[in-house]
């Protein structure tokens, strides 16, 4: 099995979920990308991220490649969320049924390896973290950048050739792919150009500005949206209002975006 394959199972096991009786949440095509499990950029997870952030090697002992994939939300769901405070509900649903996609995708991929003869370890696609902290021991958009699956946006979210508004997967395997190149560019306009930061005037809560990033108030705008679409699912703690009506919320924006 290579890198090929690997995409094309996920794009198809996604497009099957499209056609799920009762799943409401529609997908565009996933983005994949491979790092090698011995990239020395893992190291440097444990300065950016936190000392205690697992290596690949730590999930699978004989770990060779690190998978990160994206799975890009419809631009319906995208549209749903951008008036209002609060995170709609289409977008919610979203995130709850994407997580739910990913965690069965990474089982099913995990089953398709072993049948060949190679192993895989799956982690959880979210709430994998310290409550106290917030902060993961394996950050699946840190993870998805060494790979090459984009670079990160000014709001802290992963911009990938899709954009932003979606949900990202990672495994990590004993079956060798070849590393992705990683973006030669910035993607975010402010990285980029010094200019835009959309996302700073799109967050509701204060959570986010040119300067820094408050996880703990960002946190409490996704409770509260938890307590407000607690009847769709146990864990709703989404608000996404960062990612919706911004220039890379679906695409790499353009430098005349920035105007």
């Amino acid at each position: 099995m290579d890198g090929s394959q690997i995409l094309t199972m996920i794009e198809r096991y996604v497009e099957r979920r499209c056609e799920t009786e009762g799943v409401q949440t529609r997908w565009g095509k996933p983005l994949v990308a491979y790092a090698d499990a011995a990239d020395e950029m893992f190291l440097r997870l444990k300065e950016v991220v936190s000392p205690s952030h697992a290596m690949p090697a730590d999930l699978l002992p004989d770990a060779r490649t690190v998978v990160a994939y994206f799975v890009p939300f419809d631009d319906a769901i995208v549209r749903s969320n951008v008036e209002g405070r609060d995170a709609s509900s289409a977008w919610a649903r979203a995130y709850v049924e994407t997580n739910q996609l990913i965690s069965d995708l990474n089982s099913h991929i995990s089953d398709e390896l072993r049948a060949i003869g190679h192993k895989a370890c799956i982690t959880p696609p979210t709430h994998n973290y310290s409550p106290e902290r917030l902060i993961s021991d394996w950050s699946h958009r840190h993870v998805a950048y060494i790979a090459g699956l984009g670079t990160f946006g000014l709001n802290n979210m992963l911009i990938t050739e899709r954009g932003c508004c979606g949900r990202i997967g990672t495994f990590v395997t004993d079956l060798v792919v070849a590393p992705t190149r990683r973006p030669g560019i910035e993607y975010c306009l402010h990285k980029r150009t010094g200019r835009c930061g959309k996302c700073v005037e799109r967050c509701v809560n204060d959570a986010l500005t040119v300067n820094g990033f408050d996880r703990f108030k960002c946190h409490e705008m996704c409770l509260h949206n938890d307590a407000l679409h607690s009847d769709i699912a146990a864990a709703t703690d989404v608000c996404g209002k960062c990612l919706v009506g911004v220039p890379c919320s679906s695409v790499i924006p353009a430098a005349r975006h920035s105007d």
